[in-house]
């Protein structure tokens, strides 16, 4: 250091003075970067090349792109780096049938040759290569990055031999993402046929290639960690990570020898996962940079000052996207592929609806990754979307999951989900519930993006109930036997061939024929007194069915914003022989919500709902019940808070609810609801739907949510019933 700072005349230099900044990696301790660069950029030195390893590779790829360090530090301010490192996707972006399929499953392990196969990361590092991608999009067409605005290269790790590799061409996003590929956090990345992992594992500080590009002073900002203490060493990964320090602590012994400027932020109380910390540790990378503030400054008046080099770092509002070239496709077709990003080429759509599209198809778990780029059209305004998909060779999963409420009582769920069935963008997916109520779940889907897709359910439910007897008997058995409620086993089977588009990207419209086998007994009475079981139901129907859905919501269980349609219609045309009095009828029944929150920890969930049955009404078993909470109940089952399930009974029924949730402790809700009704026979005819509500229901609730699903439980009250009811719910809803 003090040689350097005797090399620099007090007088401006004819000779100009070429900077090189090194940056180390470090994971979260590499914010401090940023502090660095502001008081660089504050000072007007010009850098001229810039090298970097894993975090220090993202930091200055962004860098080298354009990007300022006052830039730098308002970006990564607003990101949520535990959605951008655990590869979190917004739950709107998986389709209709992969969500209902997914939030029921508490764990999954993937299987192939019928051994467990575990994943070779827990983040396929999708979400940084968008982030970097679209950052860089002004640059994307620059292939050698000594060409960049400042000339730049990293290092990575070649996994199958242990040999440092320098990447300076290529994808910028790809290249950088291969550079602070962790082992076991993010998935090694595939370029010119090289396994590639973090650069730290063999040179996490490249001052020597630096110095091979011609540059006459290296600024170095070192973020890695010292050797610990006897103190500090408490754990077996402390120990571990000590040894892996080792050597990168002996090679910098040297390193920071060959270093003119050597910065060392003081991060010792952070660690490479302090995200939630940057705030501050970009400081520390800024008071660092101002304890050499009169050698950096000395630098920069020896430099010759020279306009710098500005790119449009544009936010790209819209994007106009040509021609769409899709590589890696084997096993998914062309059509598969772009209906879930949800282009068809020659248009123009937002950004935001590009990485939604991106989204769409990561959240499939079809593919591994997912690298493109934008290559800007020769003979027309707009890019050219290049794509290379990586495909999941795992088909197969075993998944697992736990449930307990007070209708179905407690379950276990074991499901077996098989991919590639039969064709290649097929899924077919069983559940069997093992528990109180024996129960299965089997459906087959051929997923064909924008056109039309095929799909096929079959399901069984069962549970016992004391039910009120209206569902039942016809008015004159009511009258003729005083029944009230009876204790009835509940079985029914549902077997569903549909098919099902898009509409305007978000609603999924589905239209299908219907089977259903419904049985309804009781041992607990009998008209006749000459059977062990009195069979209340025991018919088969066959129904058309048209439905539309939209839902944005970003939880299903604890939604903070988002909207929520979904409208259906049956027309029952035949019953089988012992519903003789059967005559064709129809139920129509929709459910809308809207979800917002007020603040970071309160949020506002309304919902409103209605049904009602047309044509012939002798056929009560398929009727609206109200009552109970919960999700995923059969038939024309309706939650409604304040009463048990199936008590309100009725062909038509209008409903309204409100829900205040509040975050107490992180994943922990206090809800606050309400939910008021009418329903009984023909309301929408009588004017009743439109009148005060008949019945009332409110809620005080408290709920955890595990990665086994909510634990919840609820106190309701029914003013007009004068009871109360407890609600408790362990796991998700099956």
């Amino acid at each position: 250091m003090f040689l350097c700072a005797n090399g620099f005349s007090q007088e401006p230099q004819q000779d100009d003075v070429k900077v090189g900044l090194v940056l180390s990696g470090g994971g979260a301790k590499g914010l401090a970067h940023i502090g660095v660069l502001k008081v660089i950029d504050s000072l007007g030195i010009r850098v001229d090349y810039v090298a970097g390893t894993s975090m220090g590779a993202i930091i200055g790829s962004l860098y080298s792109s354009g990007y300022s360090g006052q830039e730098l530090d308002s970006i990564f301010r607003t990101l949520d780096f535990s959605n951008l490192i655990n590869d979190d996707l917004p739950r709107v972006s998986k389709a209709f049938y992969e969500r209902n399929n997914s939030e029921r499953y508490a764990a999954t392990l993937p299987f192939e040759d019928f051994k467990i196969k575990l994943p070779s990361a827990l983040s396929r590092g999708q979400n940084v290569f968008g982030l970097i991608s679209k950052l860089t999009i002004d640059v994307n067409q620059i292939k050698d990055f000594s060409n960049l605005p400042i000339p730049f290269f990293c290092i990575a790790t070649d996994a199958e031999t242990g040999k440092q590799v320098i990447l300076d061409q290529g994808v910028l996003a790809q290249v950088v993402l291969a550079s602070g590929a962790l082992p076991s956090l993010f998935q090694p990345v595939m370029i010119n046929n090289q396994m590639l992992i973090d650069g730290g594992v063999v040179n996490n500080y490249p001052i020597d290639e630096l110095k091979k590009k011609g540059v006459d002073v290296i600024i170095g900002v070192d973020v890695q960690d010292g050797l610990a203490s006897r103190d500090e060493l408490q754990s077996a990964p402390e120990v571990l990570i000590q040894i892996n320090n080792f050597r990168t602590i002996n090679d910098m012994k040297a390193k920071v020898k060959k270093t003119d400027i050597y910065i060392k932020p003081n991060i010792k109380d952070f660690n490479v996962v302090s995200f939630s910390d940057g705030n501050k540790i970009i400081k520390a990378g800024t008071e660092a940079a101002i304890s050499n503030y009169d050698t950096l400054l000395k630098l920069a008046k020896n430099q010759i000052i020279t306009p710098k080099i500005e790119i449009k770092n544009s936010s790209h509002d819209s994007l106009k996207i040509n021609t769409i070239v899709i590589k890696g496709t084997e096993k998914y077709s062309r059509a598969y592929v772009l209906g879930k990003l949800k282009l068809k080429g020659y248009e123009k759509l937002s950004y935001k609806n590009f990485e939604k599209g991106v989204n769409n198809l990561i959240a499939t778990n079809n593919f591994d990754s997912f690298i493109y780029e934008f290559k800007k059209s020769e003979t027309q305004e707009g890019y050219d979307l290049i794509g290379e998909l990586t495909e999941t060779e795992t088909s197969a999963y075993l998944k697992f999951g736990l449930h307990y409420d007070k209708l179905y009582k407690s379950a276990a769920l074991v499901n077996l989900t098989k991919k590639r069935l039969l064709f290649g963008n097929d899924v077919a997916s069983l559940d069997i519930v093992l528990g109180d109520n024996i129960r299965y779940n089997f459906e087959y889907f051929i997923d064909k993006g924008f056109y039309w897709s095929v799909g096929v359910r079959s399901r069984f439910n069962q549970f016992n109930k004391n039910i009120n007897a209206q569902l039942l008997l016809s008015e004159e058995q009511l009258v003729g036997t005083g029944l009230i409620k009876a204790d009835a086993l509940l079985q029914d089977q549902t077997n569903q061939f549909y098919l099902q588009t898009l509409i305007r990207r978000d609603f999924a419209s589905s239209i299908g024929l219907e089977h259903k086998r419904l049985k309804i007994s009781s041992e607990t009475f009998s008209l006749n007194q000459t059977s062990d079981a009195f069979i209340f139901e025991k018919t088969d129907y066959l129904s058309v069915f048209g439905n539309i859905k939209l839902d944005t919501y970003d939880n299903k269980y604890f939604p903070n914003k988002g909207v929520y349609f979904d409208g259906y219609i049956h027309n029952y045309f035949f019953a089988s022989k012992f519903n003789e009095a059967f005559e064709n009828f129809s139920i129509a029944k929709a459910d809308m919500g809207y979800a917002f929150s007020l603040s970071d920890k309160l949020a506002i969930n309304l919902q409103t709902g209605g049904g009602f049955k047309f044509g012939n009404s002798s056929t009560r078993t398929l009727d609206f019940a109200l009552g109970g909470y919960g999700n995923n109940l059969i038939n024309n089952f309706v939650p409604f808070l304040g009463y048990d399930f199936i008590s309100l009974i009725g062909n038509s029924y209008v409903k309204a609810y409100f829900c205040a949730d509040y975050e107490i402790f992180n994943k922990q809700h206090i809800t606050l609801e309400g939910n008021w009704a009418n329903v009984e026979d023909n309301i929408f005819k009588t004017g009743e739907w439109f009148t005060l509500p008949d019945y009332r229901g409110y809620a005080l609730g408290y709920a955890i949510d595990t990665f086994v699903g909510p634990v919840q439980a609820k106190y309701s009250y029914s003013p007009e019933a004068k009871t109360s009811v407890w609600y408790v719910n362990v796991g998700f809803w099956f």
